[in-house]
């Protein structure tokens, strides 16, 4: 049997809708920057919702028939996911109109009928509630990988210490996505600047193991294909000792224990000292 649903949502759109801003506005915490858009939204999803059912499938809202609703949804929670809005705020915009429709259930249907149609609501909003809920968490994800992103690519700056000479400090764990990023950085300065000397500053790295070893020596190649030697510098004594005892070859790889060391090295290579000036 063709569900009554549909029919409802079409007759009592004006009433399910007041009622339903009201409970929105009652579910909603402090946060008012969930009702600004609330009005519209809500009169379109309404809308949607009678058009999608009427077409005799209340249960698929993975359907063709949901396609509008499915990216009205998506639009709805990828906003709020920007704007800070709560996982909770924006699934009560459909939640909430449980109360307004079942009123509206029980004062036009009763007995079997009722029990058949409180069902299919009940299930019809739960799926389309959880499907905020996901286009809500998609949206946190993508903004915490790019928040992640842009750190990493913070925390490898290159800095140019002098004409020819490049240093890029590295703070924390070297992976595989972050030496790709901490190449790109390098090959690209390199480029634009011409320099012939890499310093690689490793004092804010805490361990280095084999895999770390791995991704500095491909770094130091990268480099040395753009026509840039490296120098490893911030070499501690405990890294000293772990590197020997897990017989890490850095091959001809200069290493120095401070930056300091390296920039001076660095100098020496191009034929430049540095010399305290003489008070006159």
């Amino acid at each position: 049997m063709a569900s009554h649903i549909p029919d409802i949502l079409r007759k009592h759109n004006s009433a399910i809708l007041t009622d339903w801003l009201a409970e929105q506005a009652r579910s909603f915490s402090r946060d008012t920057r969930a009702r600004d858009d609330t009005p519209a939204l809500s009169a379109r999803f309404l809308g949607e919702l009678a058009d999608a059912t009427a077409k005799g499938n209340v249960d698929d809202v993975d359907g063709e028939d949901f396609r509008e609703i499915r990216a009205l949804l998506e639009d709805l929670s990828r906003q709020r996911g920007l704007a800070g809005i709560s996982p909770r705020d924006t699934a009560m915009f459909v939640f909430s109109l449980k109360k307004p429709l079942f009123a509206r259930l029980r004062q036009e249907l009763s007995g079997d009928a009722l029990v058949d149609e409180m069902w299919s609501a009940t299930t019809l909003l739960d799926r389309l509630g959880l499907l905020t809920t996901e286009a809500f968490q998609r949206t946190r994800e993508q903004i915490i990988e790019r928040q992640q992103q842009d750190m990493l690519e913070l925390s490898t700056p290159v800095v140019k210490l002098w004409r020819g000479i490049l240093a890029l400090p590295m703070i924390g764990t070297l992976d595989s996505g972050r030496t790709q990023i901490v190449m790109e950085s390098l090959l690209q300065k390199i480029a634009e600047t011409e320099a012939d000397v890499a310093i690689l500053d490793i004092t804010g790295v805490p361990t280095v193991d084999t895999l770390v070893a791995q991704h500095l020596l491909k770094t130091v190649a990268a480099a040395r294909l753009m026509g840039a030697d490296c120098i490893i510098s911030g070499v501690r004594p405990q890294i000293a000792q772990t590197m020997v005892h897990l017989a890490i070859d850095m091959g001809d790889v200069t290493t120095k224990a401070s930056l300091a060391d390296a920039f001076a090295h660095a100098l020496k290579r191009q034929g430049l000292t540095v010399v305290r000036a003489v008070k006159s």
